[in-house]
């Protein structure tokens, strides 16, 4: 049947690949977009290359990292383009009137007098370019003989923080050479060839659109014709290089040369991967957003010469690599079987933390050009380890112990020594809230400092250091009980936001109401002050736990299942008061009560910020907490709230900021579907390297049948289908010892 599947695989992709780019792009999964949000951003991305513009097709200054400048064409470390357009008998593309994506391309279209116009483009894998494509279909009974012009501008110009490694940007010089333009930086070996399939005439005619940087804009000129009721295409290739001309020039040529070829070994190696780990459920809405999950995350990973290859944290702004999202992106990763970009994601993160530390701490976020802004919160060295366990567990691949778990006995040193000044298991600093003036104990960190301590006891077993698992275990076993004990704050029915001492929680007290009164939430404001006046009658000397911001990571206890169960339920129960329909708010005080009970009262705040965010993180994480203590009906309503910003804006995506704010993909979306899905739903729990795999079920209860096939497990590849009431059916490649729950 594989043989058979895969000769009619290629038997369709090949005569697909015969055809234009607009005509093969037709076979392939697609989603419309809606006319609201054509003027909001979308992405084209390869692993070298990435474009972003407008849904309309134009490419106007966007992002804040570098002010305007995270639009457009990067391959980084270095920008190519702001952007490119084109007219047609004197008339601008300049705004389409439908926007499609598919899982490796995405469409504009436009209509003029006499003409559709399809501009259709992808990014293959593995080269610095990408192909753009225009079909033009002539819609009178006359044959038309037209110009047609292509110009781009170049702003060729390094990436964030660039100046921190003497990357410094210059004018840009062009040349026109046989058929195409050469974009150089004065001061630097950076280049950008524009060129397309059919041959033009220079100019020079200035882009109609604002743009900042030093670029220079350019164009080609051609004479199309087009028979009555007939079309035509025409193709682009840009491509570009931080190193040499030779580099631009191959990866040109490359595109000029294969583009049907590069198209059609992307799809098939997209198509073979949402094959893995593939679900039949019953809410098809899920089921759509986990598979258009699989090509974001996919289409997230960043391969840049001389750093290493990664999975990078969102687009557009943050387009590089982050400790903790790709620590709690890759979780999801490995679930749905992208285990090479797993595997050199861990390694990326653990060179550069080793380049910038030296201790065992984990970065926080390194830039495309290595550069570090910042060495490291609390919460990722910690969860580095679980992640690392985790991974170990999919693939059984004792390498990863080896040469990793000499890093992660460092950090958890650092962790508990550098980081604890009153030496009572608790590290002191920010974690995954990074709030000014707290500098006393975190939930989450002290959450992921348990888990990080409980999964490296196992490693060190593994290693063969017994007197260290037993160590470790320990440590685990009493900062598991010490969270129960002092985290926990009754009079809330909730873990504390932090433990610190009066002083430091009564500054915090103040700085919230201050948020809370700006954001006009009347209700924060009294308990806030409410706090604040119970503090001050019942002053103590000790620490404390307080619950002052209603911060999304107090449930990281149940997230990590180290909540005592009483607490957990209370706590779970609490946590639904801080959701609207979308999901949780990152800071419960933010929480807005006219947000209503469905998702039609949303109203998009007209100036976006993170106050008052519900985030794709905290409602997946919500998700996993609710499986870890037998409540999949609550977790399957956190990830239908996940569900309802899928597509809102972008389709096929999710935004980082629910529905439609923020980045327009997210790499830790897919934490929030395939952790609770595969691993708690379908019950799935790896121990490859003892060839051995528990499967424990835990389905909504509206889940009547449900399936998955294709799990890859070390090299062993499981299906499971699941009838309620009926026997468990399990099917596997190996012969594998398999426990069922």
């Amino acid at each position: 049947m594989r043989l058979l599947y895969l000769l009619l695989f290629l038997f369709i992709t090949n005569t697909l690949f015969a055809q234009s780019l607009s005509e093969s792009v037709k076979s392939l999964p697609f989603i419309a977009g809606k006319k609201e949000y054509l003027n909001s951003p979308f992405a084209t991305t390869g692993d070298r290359l990435y474009l972003v513009g407008h849904q309309n097709g134009q490419f106007p200054d966007l992002g804040w990292h570098i002010s305007g400048e995270m639009g457009g064409i990067w391959a980084h470390p270095i920008k190519l383009l702001d952007g490119f357009h084109a007219s047609i008998e004197g008339e601008d593309l300049r705004s389409a009137e439908l926007f499609v994506n598919f899982p490796m391309a995405n469409q504009h279209r436009y209509q003029t007098k006499n003409f559709t116009i399809l501009r259709t483009q992808f990014v293959p894998d593995g080269i610095a370019g990408c192909i753009i494509e225009f079909e033009i279909e002539n819609n009178t009974n006359q044959a038309h003989t037209t110009p047609f012009v292509f110009q781009a501008k170049s702003d060729l110009r390094p990436t964030w923080l660039g100046e921190r490694t003497n990357m410094q940007d210059r004018e840009d010089q062009a040349t026109f050479e046989k058929d195409h333009w050469e974009f150089k930086d004065a001061g630097n070996p950076w280049f950008t060839f524009v060129g397309a399939n059919k041959q033009g005439i220079p100019g020079a005619a200035p882009i109609p659109f604002a743009s900042t940087g030093n670029g220079i804009s350019k164009s080609i000129n051609f004479t199309i014709q087009i028979p009555a009721n007939g079309k035509t295409t025409i193709q682009f290739f840009i491509a570009g290089s931080s190193k040499s001309r030779n580099e631009a020039e191959k990866a040109y040529a490359n595109l000029h040369k294969n583009g049907k070829l590069l198209f059609q070994q992307k799809w098939a190696r997209l198509h073979a991967l949402a094959e893995k780990s593939k679900i039949t459920i019953p809410d098809k809405q899920i089921q759509e957003a986990y598979t258009w999950l699989q090509y974001n995350t996919d289409g997230l990973a960043r391969d840049v010469p001389g750093i290493g290859r990664g999975i990078s944290a969102g687009l557009p702004d943050y387009p590089w690599w982050f400790g903790v999202d790709s620590e709690y992106a890759l979780q999801g990763a490995i679930a749905i079987g992208q285990k090479d970009l797993t595997l050199q994601s861990i390694d990326l993160i653990h060179k550069l933390s080793i380049k910038a530390n030296k201790n065992g701490r984990i970065v926080h976020e390194v830039s495309t050009n290595g550069a570090v802004y910042n060495p490291g919160n609390l919460n990722e060295t910690a969860q580095f380890a679980s992640l690392v366990w985790k991974v170990f567990q999919w693939t059984g691949d004792k390498r990863l112990l080896k040469t990793y778990f000499p890093t992660i006995k460092k950090g958890l040193q650092w962790l508990l020594t550098e980081n604890d000044k009153d030496q009572n298991g608790f590290p002191d600093g920010s974690g995954m809230m990074e709030i000014q003036g707290l500098h006393s104990e975190m939930i989450d960190v002290v959450s992921y400092t348990q888990k990080a301590l409980q999964d490296a006891s196992e490693m060190a077993l593994m290693v063969g250091d017994v007197a260290l698992h037993k160590d470790y275990a320990a440590k685990a076993k009493q900062l598991k009980s010490q969270l129960n004990e002092r985290f926990w704050n009754s009079e809330f029915g909730s873990y504390a936001d932090f433990r610190s001492h009066d002083r430091e929680a009564i500054a915090l007290i103040n700085q919230a109401i201050v948020r809370a009164d700006t954001l006009q939430k009347p209700w924060a404001v009294t308990e806030l002050k409410q706090t604040k006046k119970t503090i001050e009658a019942h002053p103590s000397d000790q620490a404390s736990p307080f619950v002052v911001h209603h911060n999304w990571v107090v449930n990281t206890p149940m997230e990590m299942g180290l909540a005592d169960p009483e607490k957990a339920i209370k706590a779970l129960e609490t946590a639904k008061k801080f959701t609207n329909p979308f999901g949780l708010f990152v800071t419960g005080i933010d929480r807005d009560a006219s947000a209503g009970s469905d998702a039609g009262a949303y109203k998009a705040p007209k100036i976006f910020t993170y106050t008052g965010a519900v985030m794709t993180l905290p409602t997946g994480v919500m998700a996993v907490a609710e499986n870890q203590y037998g409540r999949p009906d609550q977790a399957l309503d956190y990830i239908q709230k996940l569900t309802r910003s899928f597509s809102y804006a972008l389709p096929g995506s999710m935004y980082e900021v629910s529905p439609d704010f923020g980045m327009m993909t997210q790499a830790w979306n897919i934490f929030g579907f395939a952790v609770p899905i595969v691993e708690q739903f379908f019950g799935i729990q790896p121990r490859a390297d003892l060839q051995e795999i528990t499967i424990a079920p835990r389905m909504p209860s509206t889940w009547k049948e449900a399936h998955i096939e294709n799990v890859e497990i070390g090299d062993n590849r499981i299906s499971v289908h699941y009838v309620q009431g009926q026997k468990l059916k399990v099917n596997q490649t190996k012969d594998w010892k398999i426990i069922l729950k």
